[in-house]
């Protein structure tokens, strides 16, 4: 324990130096500006800005590049509270609670708890991150194709199962978007599927066309077509802080949003998004009123925006620790590293405890940064919802065209999006959620390859998913999830039977 105090004091007084502490601040202003902006992301604003590191010390550009990752998660926070379009696809959850608080008069409450509980969890996660790296790192390594494989596959059923409404229909849309995913090149063979000789679509359909589609395009749609259009917001500034009720109904959610988020953040593939849909589900869960829940709930704002910041220090803890990537961004932010001549890894801290230390600590402080950064530009922020919609809406289609056409210079990333926006406004009519569309869209491509790579492995065989203990494990629990979940509708099945006579009589 002194010892690892004495190593933060050398983290600290490499963080605090002027030089980095300027990286640090320069990182969180870039990420929430990249989170706010449809269809960027911090991957392409890390990616963009690594040529830009390459003049610097290893460890400023590694504190650039992490204040990036983080203020974009909680930038992306901010046009999904305020006008339902996800910045990135972590704050597709957002959505559904924050936008439901800015019609009622309550965004800068939302938009204050998102800040506090990614300042919370971020800050709850470094220090998890500095005790536990190596050993979570370890544990992280035993999952191969196959218990991935299982995890996918709970993931979907958790969230269906824990869905507002039947899980049926929860399913559908999961099921929707994993056949959306397989569009495009195949991996292992690399055929062409469903591209219809469209060249564009060989990367397979992206995320932030649908995202945006789904939730911004859609809700311009069904705005459009009511009589009265919602009334203009003019919030005032007492309103603009959290009630003392607001704060105690937010603190479960942002604890147990944290520790799913860190504990999600270590397994490779995207958890930053899947770490939200689980938080989501989780407090819908708990709460005794989860009808709430879409309406207007502020746990779903806090838990989600918790779980989203957690999960980016879980995902360092694998890059750090063990030299082995989670994910697309940590994979850049080892690339500038191994440029800088530092190689992740279990010798990192011995070799480059400045470094380590340093960066460390650059994430205490970028939490700060990040909360001092945003706290001032709630009422800014929040003012936008006092322009009448006959003037916000056209500008909302007009930044979700620009932001999606983007991303790839793509018009059938326009078409693709204005479509999701018509079948999002259709499922809305239809009580259909569409959130498990796109976090289907996000596990096709993972889930896939980890099938084929666990059917590789036993040539075939689908016994290798009950050989290994924590495969099997995980799938008795899907498969007792998926049970429970079905278990109305068979309910439902029997009283038809008895209705139509078709049930056996008791003698």
């Amino acid at each position: 324990m002194t010892e690892t105090l004495q190593n933060l004091a050398l983290g600290f007084s490499v963080a605090l130096h002027p030089t980095i502490l300027l990286y640090a601040f320069v990182g969180c202003l870039i990420g929430t500006l990249v989170g706010v902006l449809p269809g960027v992301g911090p991957l392409a604003g890390i990616s963009l800005l690594l040529p830009a590191t390459f003049g610097m010390s290893a460890t400023a550009a590694i504190v650039l590049l992490a204040g990036i990752y983080y203020g974009a998660m909680y930038g992306g926070s901010t046009t999904s509270i305020l006008m339902r379009i996800p910045g990135e696809a972590a704050s597709v959850v957002t959505c559904l609670d924050g936008y439901a608080m800015a019609r009622k008069g309550r965004a800068g409450p939302a938009l204050g708890i998102s800040a506090f509980g990614s300042y919370i969890a971020g800050t709850l996660s470094v220090v998890a991150l500095m005790f536990f790296a190596p050993p979570l790192a370890r544990f992280a390594l035993r999952f191969g194709p196959p218990e991935y494989s299982a995890l996918l596959i709970l993931g979907l059923l958790i969230l269906g199962y824990m869905g507002s409404g039947p899980m049926t229909k929860s399913l559908a849309m999961g099921v929707l978007g994993l056949l959306l995913g397989m569009i495009g090149i195949d991996h292992m063979s690399g055929f062409f599927r469903f591209s219809y000789g469209l060249v564009e679509l060989g990367d397979g359909i992206g995320v932030v066309p649908v995202a945006v589609g789904l939730f911004g395009i859609a809700e311009i749609l069904a705005t459009a077509g009511q009589e009265t259009p919602p009334e203009v917001q003019k919030p005032r500034l007492r309103d603009l802080l959290p009630s003392r009720e607001e704060w105690r109904a937010s603190a479960g959610p942002i604890g147990r949003g944290s520790i799913v988020g860190f504990l999600i953040g270590l397994i490779p593939g995207s958890a930053h998004i899947i770490s939200t849909f689980v938080s989501y589900a989780l407090e819908r869960r708990l709460s005794k009123h989860p009808e709430r829940f879409g309406q207007g709930a502020i746990e779903g704002v806090a838990g989600p925006e918790s779980a989203n910041n957690a999960a980016v220090c879980g995902a360092f803890v694998p890059m750090l620790a063990l030299g082995v990537p989670s994910g697309p961004v940590p994979a850049v932010m080892m690339a500038a590293m191994m440029i800088h001549g530092v190689s992740p890894g279990p010798l990192l801290i011995q070799q480059h405890p400045e470094l380590f230390w340093g960066f460390i600590a650059s994430m205490y402080v970028g939490n700060v940064v990040l909360l001092i950064l945003n706290l001032p530009l709630v009422g800014l922020f929040v003012n936008l919802l006092r322009i009448p919609y006959p003037v916000l809406y056209p500008s909302i289609l007009l930044f979700c065209v620009l932001g999606v056409y983007a991303v790839n210079g793509s018009v059938l990333d326009v078409w693709i999006m204005t479509i999701m926006g018509l079948l999002g406004y259709l499922l809305r009519k239809f009580d259909f959620e569409t959130a498990p569309i796109v976090l289907g869209l996000v596990l096709a491509p993972m889930l896939e390859m980890s099938l084929r790579q666990s059917l590789a492995m036993s040539r075939g065989s689908y016994a290798i998913f009950v050989q290994r203990p924590i495969t099997a494990t995980m799938l008795l629990v899907a498969f007792a999830l998926l049970i429970l979940g079905l278990k109305p509708l068979l309910k439902r099945g029997l009283d038809w039977r008895a209705r139509l006579g078709l049930a056996e009589k008791p003698e």
